[in-house]
């Protein structure tokens, strides 16, 4: 496919017309399976990018942090959005940094200069980052998995897990803000529904608690059962291709955070991987029951253990080069407001 083609296209015309974007953009490029290189011919097309901050926005009154477009899946991020993404080494984000020089349709000198510092914004943030959502897609794995294979009592005990992993990821955020919801206890207990033998049931003791808060963490646990109730009444095929989708970039998650870690780059575009990825992508690893072969687990087992190695090994800082970044952030943020470069 010709992405710069495409990109010339009608449909794209809100890129040349939008005066956030246009002459702004630092960065767009591929995302999604072109950018790892495991698309297939029904793949979709989406675009990510970088734009830099209206003066407004640094100096003035107006706020921006991205600019979506449903119908072509783009995505472009305001350049102070995207510091922030970064230093929290956010996986869907940070890939726009390791793409190969074609894998780019706009890349303007700040742009290259941003990928040219990607350094700078990592850290061991990576693995929590990484790992947490390589978790997530073993846990959609796991809970589809469960739901067809297990009876019912071993199924809502598996969303139970699911949930209290839900609950600690949300603790580990805000415990910074001296908010902790250790007192929320799962229990599995005979359920009154004559359709269950066993049922979920919380037991919580919460005094002034933020409700919004609150609020935040009842729509992780409702995207727990969602993710674990979305394939019912299931087409096996394609629900097997999403199936097999999530182990992939599970192991795909697993091979960039070791990158990060061990040679201290983000590389997007998995060419060395591609054997391996495309095999699990295909359901090499799916037995004819639906479940996974121990070679794939086998194979999760060991990506983890030589990322656990690297972690070890590793002269990666525990958090980013904050200095730096302010340095690179203000140099960028003064050409933005005034078109002249300042001090790197």
């Amino acid at each position: 496919m010709d992405f710069q083609e495409l990109l010339r296209s009608e449909s794209y015309d809100f890129i040349r017309r939008n005066e956030r974007l246009g002459d702004r953009i630092m960065l767009l490029g591929l995302g999604g399976s072109h950018a790892y290189g495991t698309s297939s011919a029904g793949s979709d097309v989406d675009f990510r990018g970088i734009t830099l901050n209206l003066p407004s926005d640094l100096i003035g009154l107006t706020e921006f942090e991205q600019y979506v477009d449903d119908k072509t899946d783009t995505v472009i991020y305001s350049f102070n959005k995207m510091v922030k993404l970064l230093l929290e080494c956010n996986p869907n984000t940070c890939e726009i940094l390791g793409l190969d020089d074609d894998q780019y349709l706009i890349k303007s000198p700040l742009g290259q200069e941003l990928i040219d510092n990607a350094g700078i914004f990592l850290s061991l943030r990576a693995v929590k980052s990484f790992g947490r959502y390589a978790n997530d897609q073993l846990r959609r794995l796991q809970n589809a998995l469960a739901r067809d294979k297990l009876p019912q009592a071993d199924r809502e005990k598996h969303i139970m897990n699911s949930v209290k992993s839900a609950i600690e990821e949300f603790n580990r955020r805000n415990r910074g803000e001296g908010l902790d919801l250790s007192d929320f206890r799962l229990t599995l207990d005979k359920s009154a529904d004559p359709d269950m033998d066993a049922e979920i049931f919380a037991d919580a003791t919460l005094h002034h608690y933020p409700l919004r808060r609150f609020s935040d963490l009842a729509g992780q646990i409702r995207g727990v059962l969602r993710e674990y109730d979305k394939l019912t009444g299931r087409n096996k095929k394609k629900d097997d291709n999403h199936l097999n989708k999530h182990a992939m970039h599970l192991v795909r998650l697993l091979l960039m955070a070791r990158d990060i870690v061990e040679k201290r780059r983000i590389i997007t575009h998995r060419a060395e991987d591609l054997p391996v990825l495309l095999a699990i992508r295909r359901g090499d690893y799916m037995l004819s029951d639906g479940t996974y072969s121990g070679d794939f687990y086998a194979l999760v087992d060991e990506y983890e253990r030589k990322l656990d190695e690297a972690v070890r090994r590793t002269s990666l800082p525990e958090e980013p080069d904050m200095a730096a970044v302010g340095r690179f952030v203000e140099r960028i943020n003064y050409y933005a407001v005034t078109g002249r470069l300042g001090s790197s």
